[in-house]
């Protein structure tokens, strides 16, 4: 699947502005991991997941992860998408154990970038560019900060890469830089 299919799948079940955002923060931290992991000739298809991982989250919310695989299978895509997609999910919504290291970069960033973002909205300049990681390491630490960014998924996500939680926020955060504006909540 080429990103092009991808937008346009994405896009035929998400019209929400942050959705879209976000689908596109994920995407650009896929390829970004993807170079760092030394799967570069992959990065288009980590791309792919990273834009395609909550196909179904806004119109069917209470069927995340679950509604998304059913409309993939019907549309023949490809299972490897499928699965990586789905496995964003694991001990949160269904038991698909992200397998692949693509896979766990997914389910460790995707909920990590949320609190990155919600955090550089704090700052004056409200820009990810000058976040440092002491701040992100504090609102990490504040659960009631972004609340909705669970702590426990984070942690479980640097645990299934073998890195440390400091490692998982300090690679997070360079990542989320190195995307430049596109990393700013919009």
């Amino acid at each position: 699947m080429i990103r092009e299919e991808a937008w346009n799948l994405l896009t035929e079940y998400n019209k929400e502005p942050f959705h879209l955002h976000h689908a596109e923060v994920v995407e650009g931290l896929m390829r970004y991991f993807a170079v760092l992991e030394g799967f570069a000739d992959e990065a288009d298809f980590w791309g792919v997941v990273g834009l395609l991982h909550d196909l179904d989250f806004e119109q069917y919310p209470q069927e995340h992860c679950a509604k998304e695989q059913q409309l993939m299978q019907e549309r023949g895509i490809d299972p490897r998408i499928i699965h990586a997609v789905a496995s964003h999910g694991y001990a949160i919504v269904n038991d698909i154990f992200p397998e692949h290291r693509m896979e766990k970069i997914l389910y460790a960033v995707d909920e990590l970038s949320g609190l990155v973002g919600a955090t550089a909205l704090m700052l004056p300049s409200k820009s990810v560019a000058d976040l440092q990681i002491k701040t992100l390491r504090k609102k990490y630490r504040q659960s009631s900060f972004a609340a909705g960014c669970s702590r426990e998924v984070i942690a479980r996500g640097a645990e299934l890469l073998g890195w440390t939680l400091d490692e998982l926020l300090e690679k997070t955060l360079d990542a989320m830089k190195a995307l430049g504006p596109l990393a700013n909540a919009k």
